[in-house]
């Protein structure tokens, strides 16, 4: 019965390897387990002593039957959800590894004390196959989940409850004619708030590439919109174009190990692609420093910044879930030596060549595997699908006639250690506002400010006539730290004397962007949180342009009609023919339950 077990799930696992590359690991581990178990029964049996861990040696086979079944039900699941389960199937995989570890160690254990015939009692209670003691003799501690849980928290909070300052070079260094020019710079650029036309516009400057493609986000998923811009980059790739695709490590974690389409993608000739601090479980002070830059750049002909990542929530026109956000197309094809994309390219580099940036599939177990293989061959027929149905954003457009000319760009930027940073770009950019002659305006999804940062608001607020903040309300907020955190500080925030908007559109806007007076604008990944000032990498391109400010305005103005007029903590003024969305009890109460970890917004 035993042997039909065994045999029965290396079919499984040999069926799962056609989908999940997680179990070409998955499979010699068990295979290599299940000899290691054969020969201990085996020499056993020689000594005559075998019976005494049949019991043992039947539950576990049991036990390991129902993790092996349940890792290939995730598949099931996943068919039946209409999704990929590859983040679920990856997490059992590892899970049935470390089980077999353990029940191997258990085993020896075993083996040792019957050899050794010291007695009936400690042999029966070193073979009782109980699940804590596997885990208790695999992770050597007596609780060893206690013991890693403080360890965890320990590590990844403490670095980080202590911001840094501004350093006096950092404040001598800013100087606000950087950001101005009187001359054109040759660099054009043009506005991107739809995300239908983002998706575009990505696909069109990834079709025309000739030389280098290079594309920095966040988080890249596998739906319908990251296999459109995945196939367009192995397209290019196929063509001879080099290919650089730079992603954080948490959602490398979620959504990219284990996925075949980002394997296929890895490796494909001409294409590298690099985790940005990969989350490291025996490493946990590195856990919170991330990467938040989102651009894409193409050759010497342009690029495009902003804060969108690359899936369905913030391009394409997706039903369901989105989010609202921002990007700047820069055309820089016709500008002059030291120009803003030769600073972001600098930018790129500088971050591609840290440490703490590792290759993907950097070898050649992944690229002959079943479901590697398959994976390519589907995104090769996605971008066939891509030609047909939207053939136009192949197409070349006239960039000098649809973007406007700009004076000067300035990148402002973290600093690209994975540690507490100090607040470069919140300095530089509040600095810039301070300056302001007349008007400030300024979107943000989130505001969660410690007390420098409402001191610097406040500062601007003494210091220019207007300062506005458009920022989502509690209800139509979709990080529920930012909200609960936003309501709890809502009066706090107005007494600095900023006019805030709350926007309340029904779908939660993710812009980060502000205008400074009529002429100097930003746009890009940096929200008015603590994240974005103390932990994250971010980036912003601050564009001296009366013509770009203008359109960047207009659409601005866009949301900040559907927002509501805020008077003070309890009053606002609601614009005519609109409905405020109400704060359902269920999230009122989830709110004030995350509250009790209000003490920690310095990471949310």
């Amino acid at each position: 019965m035993t042997a039909v077990v065994y045999v029965s799930l290396t079919v499984i696992l040999c069926a799962l390897l056609w989908k999940y590359p997680a179990a070409a690991i998955l499979l010699p581990v068990f295979l290599f387990y299940e000899a290691a178990c054969l020969g201990i029964y085996i020499f056993l049996k020689k000594k005559k002593k075998s019976n005494r861990v049949k019991e043992y040696a039947d539950q576990i086979c049991v036990y390991k039957c129902r993790c092996l079944i349940l890792t290939a039900a995730t598949d099931v699941f996943g068919l039946a959800a209409g999704e990929d389960t590859y983040f679920l199937f990856d997490v059992l995989c590892c899970a049935d590894g470390i089980a077999m570890v353990g029940d191997l160690i258990n085993r020896i254990k075993v083996t040792v004390v019957l050899v050794k015939d010291t007695g009936r009692e400690k042999a029966a209670l070193v073979a009782e196959p109980s699940q804590n003691r596997i885990w208790r003799d695999l992770l050597i501690f007596r609780n060893p989940g206690a013991s890693i849980t403080l360890y965890i928290i320990i590590g990844a909070f403490v670095p980080f409850l202590f911001q840094p300052s501004v350093s006096d070079s950092t404040v001598e260094d800013f100087d606000i004619s950087d950001y101005y020019s009187d001359e054109l710079s040759g660099e054009r650029a043009m506005v991107i708030s739809d995300n239908g036309e983002a998706l575009e516009e990505r696909i069109r400057l990834i079709s025309q590439a000739q030389e280098r493609i290079i594309l920095s986000t966040f988080e890249i998923d596998a739906d319908s919109t990251g296999m459109m811009v995945m196939a367009a980059l192995m397209e290019a790739a196929e063509r001879g174009v080099e290919v650089c695709l730079l992603a954080d490590g948490f959602p490398y974690l979620t959504e990219m190990w284990g996925n075949p389409y980002f394997l296929a993608l890895a490796t494909t000739e001409n294409v590298e692609i690099r985790i940005y601090n990969s989350i490291r479980l025996w490493k946990p002070w590195t856990f919170m420093g991330r990467l938040h830059d989102k651009y894409l750049i193409v050759d010497d002909m342009g690029y495009i910044l902003g804060g969108r990542n690359t899936f369905n929530y913030f391009l394409g026109d997706q039903e369901g879930h989105r989010n609202y956000d921002w990007d700047v197309l820069v055309y820089s094809a016709e500008a002059g030596e030291d120009n803003s994309l030769e600073r972001v390219v600098g930018y790129f580099e500088s971050v591609w060549e840290l440490p703490v940036c590792r290759t993907l599939a950097d070898n050649h177990f992944w690229n002959k595997k079943p479901s590697v293989v398959s994976a390519g061959e589907e995104l090769k027929k996605v971008y066939e699908t891509l030609e047909t149905e939207n053939p136009d954003w192949l197409k070349s457009v006239d960039y000098e006639s649809v973007t406007v000319p700009v004076n000067h760009i300035e990148l402002v930027s973290n600093p690209t250690h994975t540690f507490a940073k100090e607040p470069v770009a919140f300095y530089e950019i509040s600095e810039l506002m301070a300056q302001a002659e007349e008007s400030v305006v300024f979107h943000t999804p989130y505001i969660i400010c410690n007390d420098w940062m409402m001191e610097r608001l406040e500062m601007i607020c003494d210091e220019v006539e207007e300062v506005i903040m458009m920022t989502n309300s509690v209800a139509n907020n979709g990080n529920p730290f930012g909200a609960s955190d936003y309501a709890r500080n809502k009066e706090a925030i107005l007494e600095t004397g900023v006019q805030i908007l709350e926007y309340d559109g029904g779908i939660s806007y993710h812009g980060k962007c502000f205008a400074i007076d009529d002429r100097l604008s930003g746009l890009g990944s940096f929200n008015w949180d603590m994240r974005s000032v103390y932990i994250d990498t971010e980036l912003m391109l601050v564009v001296d342009s009366e013509d770009f400010a203008a359109l960047l305005r207009e659409e601005m103005q866009k949301y900040e009609e559907d927002s509501l007029f805020v008077i003070d903590e309890d009053t606002s003024i609601v614009p005519e023919g609109m409905e405020t969305q109400e704060v359902s009890e269920v999230r009122k109460l989830f709110y004030s339950l995350l509250d009790v970890f209000s003490w920690a917004r310095f990471i949310t």
